[in-house]
């Protein structure tokens, strides 16, 4: 009614179970809490919450914008209403090596099974554009030793992001995530790589889980699950899919009603009235107290 009915510990052992078992655990982002019920409705296994995603949201650029109360905030939400483990964008860690030191324990507060920290500089930007730059690997390799030390739930999941492919090359992007395993990272992010052969030789360097981030309009393939599988990854990420879709619609939308003056033609790819309060659980709630569910949806809605 409204909230999990899973404990976050549990959350994360599931996860830990999911990334052990061999098979591709595919994660879509949420855009927001309702849409992370979605994901689980679907009968997806995991959900994702991105970085740009939720600086979209906000209306800001995915380049360092947000802190970490508001992305642990946004985080608490949804870990609220979905029983599926849920990983975050931690971005840099919002900081030094204290401050990352403090997200460890303020996304473990909120719930989620894992973060992501990444090896870009302060302001960070996409993964997938021009310009990006990294740390050193022995300033990264702090920032993870600090986040290691700050975990207090073993069974939460501390996953490292290294962007050096587009910045130092692939060889580089291997040697980095080799530290960074060293250092205590207990999975490997390899962004922006740019065929199945760099996706095999991260595959062949490193005996951890692995994260594909299948991204649309970026630098990486949109590889499909059976190639994943083949590659031996453990995630198939989907990081912004829902937010494109719905702002995509939303856009449409807004210009159908400007043109025609009104909504009618737009109403058969609307969700209805009934699907949403059943994604919502009137009824749960209607079994709790019946002075909440006391009315009648009109016919077709």
């Amino acid at each position: 009614m409204g909230h999990t009915r899973t404990t976050p510990a549990g959350r994360r052992r599931a996860f830990r179970e999911q990334l052990a078992s061999g098979r591709l655990l595919r994660m879509p982002g949420a855009l927001n809490p309702l849409s992370a019920r979605l994901i689980q409705d679907a009968g997806f296994e995991a959900a994702y919450l991105s970085g740009a995603v939720l600086a979209a949201d906000l209306g800001l650029p995915d380049i360092g914008l947000t802190t970490s109360t508001e992305v642990a905030a946004r985080a608490q939400q949804t870990t609220r209403v979905t029983d599926l483990p849920v990983l975050i964008d931690a971005d840099t860690g919002f900081g030094e090596p204290l401050n990352a030191a403090r997200t460890v324990q303020l996304m473990e507060d909120a719930g989620l099974a894992g973060l992501h920290l990444e090896d870009q500089v302060n302001p960070k930007r996409c993964g997938h554009l021009d310009g990006k730059s990294v740390t050193s690997r022995t300033e990264m390799v702090r920032r993870l030793r600090a986040a290691v030390d700050a975990r207090r739930d073993p069974d939460f999941l501390l996953m490292a992001r290294t962007d050096a492919r587009a910045v130092e090359g692939l060889a580089a992007a291997v040697d980095r995530a080799k530290a960074y395993i060293d250092a205590g990272a207990d999975a490997i992010f390899p962004e922006a790589l740019t065929g199945e052969a760099e996706y095999e030789a991260f595959r062949a360097a490193v005996d951890v889980p692995l994260l594909a981030n299948l991204t649309e309009f970026g630098r990486t393939p949109l590889l499909d699950t059976r190639a994943l599988e083949n590659l031996g990854y453990n995630i198939a990420l989907y990081p912004v899919t829902l937010l494109r879709l719905a702002m995509g619609a939303v856009e449409d939308g807004l210009r159908t009603l400007a043109a025609e003056g009104t909504q009618e033609s737009l109403l058969p790819r609307m969700q209805t009235r009934s699907r949403l309060y059943e994604h919502l659980g009137y009824a749960d709630y209607a079994a709790f107290d019946s002075a909440v569910h006391d009315f009648t949806l009109p016919p077709g809605t």
